[in-house]
């Protein structure tokens, strides 16, 4: 019975891998040593700069087309694609520089669509 336990245990090690073997956890995570706390701040700054620009963007947009003879769906569209990027903003503005990223383009693609209803 002790060889059979053996055996399950060694199966075991084999299938989760060795610490030495190339496809470890350690060496995937070594990989982002290369960024510093300068490129994280870089990196907050930009998402939530341009979160903030695009968001007065949507709403300048959404304005002047309320103010047009455009259909409603236009100033909406604009609208919520700014409120998307004032979101974007205030993750990029916690660090969620990654989501905020793809918040950003997210309200972008509302806000053409937007324009291309009109």
């Amino acid at each position: 019975m002790s060889a059979r336990t053996d055996s399950d245990s060694q199966g075991s090690r084999d299938s989760q891998g060795s610490a030495d073997s190339p496809d470890s956890p350690g060496d995937i995570a070594g990989d982002d040593e290369e960024y510093g706390p300068d490129d994280a701040r870089r990196a907050r700054w930009t998402a939530t700069g341009t979160g903030a620009l695009l968001t007065l963007a949507g709403l300048a947009a959404a304005v002047l087309r309320l103010t047009g003879p455009a259909p409603a769906l236009v100033p909406v569209a604009y609208a919520l694609g700014a409120g998307v990027c004032a979101l974007a903003a205030l993750l990029g503005a916690r660090g969620r520089t990654r989501r905020a990223l793809w918040l950003l383009i997210a309200g972008v693609m509302v806000m053409a669509l937007g324009d291309q209803v009109d």
